[in-house]
């Protein structure tokens, strides 16, 4: 029996994951809000839906994934479909992307899944409600609480570039981060061995500074490192500013030991590399740097 997957807000990630799955048979249908978006979505071999504004497939999905992020008002998939999705007996398969905002700061120590909710952010707290409102739902549910995201097309090399990258300076503060291919080798991995009820955190090995992260972007691209700028001088919005109120390292240990997964990019030097050897087409050129095989960072 074919399989297909419900994708709903068929972002960045989901859009990863959307080739491993269409390599092995499956259909894959996006939703998106956008008639543009659907477009390219339909070049890439995903069915498009414009919601809201079109009843939810449920019935045609074996897997469902929502990486729809709440609002103010909650979760907006929820708000619409939560009787369908209750009544969903068949659906195989559940994931819902979440964040690591939702374990709140930690002065920079170390987190895994058992670590207690405690976000202080009114997004993180939203975090925290859309989980445990998905959990009542009765789906095979599982929860994958992403880091930084970055990938082709969302990295630093622009603003550094361009000369808008700072280097924010706030002492103690440490970020975890993911590439996007290793999010969507994570969703594969789960699709693959379900453990319902079962939630994951998704990030590389070497939590870092963001300061670190701009200047080993500056040092591939033979660049100025930009220079230093007090978090107490910065001139950010109230978003940027928020994410700095946290500050932990991310465990990966439970998507190694119970989904097998080996990371693809297990460090932001590893993935930086990747990223600009794949815009590029080409290896990086430099004494501190060796060139790497096809694009692809060794893992």
């Amino acid at each position: 029996m074919t399989k297909t997957l419900l994708s709903i807000g068929h972002g960045f990630s989901a859009r990863a994951l959307a080739p491993l799955l269409l390599d092995r048979g499956w259909t894959v249908i996006g939703t998106t809000r956008r008639r543009e978006k659907a477009k390219t979505l339909q070049t890439e071999g995903v069915v498009p839906l414009i919601w809201p504004g079109n009843p939810l497939p449920l019935d045609q999905a074996t897997h469902l994934l929502t990486s729809v992020a709440p609002g103010q008002d909650g979760d907006p998939v929820l708000a619409e479909t939560s009787e369908a999705l209750q009544a969903a007996g068949h659906i195989e398969w559940a994931g819902y992307l979440s964040t690591t905002g939702v374990y709140g700061d930690h002065g920079g120590g170390w987190v895994d899944e058992n670590a207690a909710l405690t976000p202080e952010t009114k997004r993180g707290q939203a975090r925290v409600k859309a989980e445990a409102e998905w959990a009542k739902l009765g789906l095979p549910l599982h929860i994958f609480r992403l880091a930084g995201i970055y990938g082709p097309g969302r990295g630093p090399f622009t603003k550094v570039r361009n000369g808008t990258a700072r280097r924010i300076i706030k002492e103690g503060q440490v970020f975890s981060r993911t590439h996007v291919e290793d999010i969507a080798q994570v969703l594969m991995a789960s699709i693959d061995r379900p453990n319902p009820g079962a939630a994951y955190n998704v990030c590389d090995d070497n939590p870092a500074p963001p300061q670190d992260v701009i200047a080993y972007a500056a040092e591939l691209l033979g660049l100025p490192i930009p220079p230093e700028v007090p978090f107490e001088e910065a001139d950010m919005t109230a978003m940027a500013r928020s994410f700095y109120s946290d500050s932990k390292k991310v465990s990966n240990d439970r998507i190694k030991n119970e989904l097998g997964v080996k990371l693809l990019f297990p460090t932001y030097q590893a993935g930086l590399k990747a990223l600009l050897e794949d815009e590029t087409d080409a290896p990086i050129i430099g004494s501190k740097i060796s060139p790497g095989s096809g694009g692809r960072a060794p893992s």
